[in-house]
């Protein structure tokens, strides 16, 4: 159960980086890269921590784990917001674009740029 978690794990982490190459902008690059790296390297770590049998070792995975699942999304959000604040960065959103709607801009377009926390 543990090596085929670990596939599982390594054939996701593959996908993510594929989406990095393919993908056209920088938000949907972050997107593939935080979401399916994220479930890769959990399941690869689950994987590891189902084979091995000492206690300190299933320990380290785990832990190593959780601190993935709660630093990357939150990395990643902080990222995008830069990234969506910055100037000459191309960025579309293709849906309604809430943020702008926040800050006050025409439909998160770039006109505008500046301010806003």
């Amino acid at each position: 159960m543990g090596p085929a978690l670990a596939l599982v794990g390594s054939v996701l982490t593959v996908l993510a980086a594929l989406g990095v190459v393919r993908f056209p902008d920088v938000l949907a690059r972050m997107h593939a890269l935080t979401k399916a790296s994220t479930v890769g390297l959990v399941l690869v770590l689950v994987g590891g921590a189902i084979t091995l049998d000492h206690p300190n070792d299933v320990t380290s995975l785990l832990l190593a784990g959780a601190l993935q699942v709660l630093t990357l999304p939150v990395a990643a959000t902080l990222m995008a917001r830069a990234t969506y604040r910055a100037e000459g960065i191309r960025h579309e959103v293709d849906t309604v674009d809430e943020l702008a709607e926040r800050e006050g801009r025409a439909g998160g377009t770039g006109e505008g740029r500046g301010g806003g926390t």
